[in-house]
């Protein structure tokens, strides 16, 4: 699980990096869609990671609220993250898009917020 779970962290931060050199780009070139499905992936990873490093198989068909309940539950700190900016949290991630850099730039922080946490809590 160890192994799967650092794996999951390398990717996230990975998907931030690539989100945000997306959103770098002049808004008029910037694919938000792009950079929608990295931060969306980058969360679900991060969670997905936290959950594996802490012995918890986080399952297949998981939410983003149902995968922060799950973080909650063994790190009460949690309460600290905040995934309002995401539409998205409730339903399938494959199931749903943004496509106004607005938008997606929220959805963004949310993510790199995550980033931040985790980092402040030693997971990665």
């Amino acid at each position: 699980m160890k192994d799967r779970a650092e794996a999951l962290l390398k990717e996230a931060v990975k998907k931030i990096g690539e989100a945000n050199e997306e959103l770098c780009r002049p808004e008029e070139d910037v694919v938000s869609v792009m950079v929608c499905k990295k931060a969306q992936r980058a969360t679900e990873n991060f969670l997905r990671g936290f959950l594996l490093k802490n012995n918890v198989e986080p399952g297949i068909e998981k939410t983003l609220d149902e995968l922060l309940e799950k973080c909650l539950t063994i790190n009460p700190n949690f309460s600290k993250v905040d995934l309002s900016h995401f539409d998205c949290r409730s339903v399938k991630l494959d199931s749903r898009q943004c496509n106004e850099v607005s938008k997606v730039s929220s959805c963004f922080v949310s993510a790199s917020n995550l980033e931040t946490f985790l980092r402040e809590e030693n997971v990665i």
